[in-house]
């Protein structure tokens, strides 16, 4: 990727530790470059007025000016950066989303949800990328399991999950097993409608039909013509409904 194509990002937390782990973690994405930091919401403004992010990574508590300000701030530029609430504090997600935020991601942060966002991310800058890679291509998904490959066809795959060293792909027509890791088929279907709700489960968002709140603000996921809810990690909770809804 060239380096101009490349997602020019800015992170902003008081906590240097928290700002070095959230560099660690992107720097693992080819899209994304590392424009500069911010130790406080006011550095934040300055930095993205300076460098013209194209998305920032913004910790809401801080002291002076919290993160919603620096956001509200942030809605008033003539370009305006996406933006990616990353706290630890889960009560601000309602607030969070009235500045449009792309997600709001948790400490610690989880690598699974990470990719997430940054896919969120990518897709945002790039609909035409997103529009051209389509969800009807005619490809189809080849599984090796028991010395033959089976071509399925992604819009019929329910959900997939991952089970000791085996993964199961469950499809409306029927059950498969491959020993294909489970990040590596999420990677190849990425042009379709499906989502991590855990870090063994993917489903296919056009097959979902309820979501049930459960314990600890994780929820239980009901898929079409499924009996079996899957359980949706906290963490993953608002990346989904943000998918789901319209």
């Amino acid at each position: 990727m060239k380096m101009e194509d490349r997602i020019k990002t800015l992170i902003v937390d008081d906590e240097p530790y928290s700002r070095e782990e959230l560099k660690h973690l992107l720097g693992a994405f080819p899209s994304i470059q590392i424009a500069g930091e911010a130790e406080s919401g006011e550095a934040a403004i300055m930095k993205a007025l300076q460098l013209q992010p194209d998305v920032v990574f913004l910790d809401v508590e801080m002291p002076k000016m919290n993160g919603m300000e620096a956001a509200k701030a942030l809605s008033e530029f003539k370009k305006v950066p996406l933006i990616v609430f990353a706290t630890a504090y889960p009560q601000f997600a309602a607030e969070a989303f009235r500045y449009n935020a792309v997600d709001y991601l948790l400490k610690p942060y989880e690598e699974d949800q990470l990719k997430e966002t940054v896919d969120r991310v990518e897709k945002k800058l790039n609909p035409v990328i997103e529009a051209d890679a389509g969800r009807s291509s005619g490809g189809k998904l080849a599984v090796e399991a028991d010395g033959e490959i089976f071509y399925l066809d992604p819009n019929e795959i329910l959900y997939l999950y991952r089970d000791e060293k085996v993964t199961k792909l469950i499809t409306k027509t029927g059950k498969f097993e491959t020993k294909t890791p489970l990040k590596d088929l999420e990677a190849r279907l990425s042009s379709y409608h499906f989502f991590r709700i855990h870090k063994s489960y993917v489903v296919n968002l056009d097959y979902v039909t309820r979501l049930t709140p459960w314990f600890n603000g994780a929820y239980q996921l009901q898929i079409e013509g499924e009996d079996e809810r899957l359980s949706v990690s906290r963490n993953y909770v608002k990346a989904l409904r943000m998918r789901l809804e319209i």
